[in-house]
């Protein structure tokens, strides 16, 4: 059986590049701020965690790649071009067989339990979510056992109410289980 592979995807965090959203009402250094210390938490709770392996899906690809915000000790890989369907399609896409969940750093509720339920769920299905409050989601997983198909993630509508449901239609025959709802940070509210 092959080990599942977590992967946090991140954005250097730099003042106007991360959570424009939060920046704008709080302010673009707060929010690359909370950013940065809400990562760190995130990879300290899931990274060391031996029921999987973690790798850290960075942007912008070089200067993350290089970025000593991280843990070194983790493996990283570059999100690369486009929309962040077009990036999760990729990550998903360049993962060696078996099971891998997708999670972004912007969700300060996500505990060791919610990933291992999460990839639990991917025993008896195909596909599994992690429901944000908002419409959207937190986590996206596969079993990997093929390429993922190619109308994953394609006319998503982001940022909106409409995402999970848009991406659950990406994937027509395939069965999808979707494991505990959690908050994610867009707005001051949400802190």
């Amino acid at each position: 059986m092959h080990r599942p592979r977590l992967v946090i995807m991140l954005k250097e965090p730099r003042p106007g590049r991360v959570k424009t959203r939060l920046g704008r009402e709080i302010g673009m250094v707060p929010a690359a701020w909370w950013f940065r210390h809400q990562t760190a938490g995130l990879i300290r709770r899931l990274g060391r965690d031996p029921r999987w392996q973690t790798v850290l899906a960075v942007s912008p690809d070089h200067a993350g790649l290089a970025s000593r915000v991280w843990p070194a000790h983790l493996p990283r890989i570059p999100q690369g071009p486009g929309d962040l369907g077009d990036r999760m399609g990729r990550i998903l896409r360049s993962m060696p067989p078996g099971p891998v969940a997708i999670v972004g750093g912007d969700i300060p509720g996500i505990a060791p339990a919610h990933v291992a339920r999460a990839f639990a769920a991917l025993g008896d299905h195909d596909a599994v979510f992690g429901p944000a409050h908002d419409g959207g989601y937190w986590l996206v997983g596969m079993k990997r056992v093929a390429s993922p198909p190619a109308a994953l993630f394609r006319n998503v509508r982001w940022s909106s109410e409409h995402a999970l449901a848009d991406s659950m239609a990406g994937l027509p025959d395939l069965r999808i289980a979707l494991t505990d709802r959690l908050r994610d940070v867009d707005r001051a509210a949400d802190l």
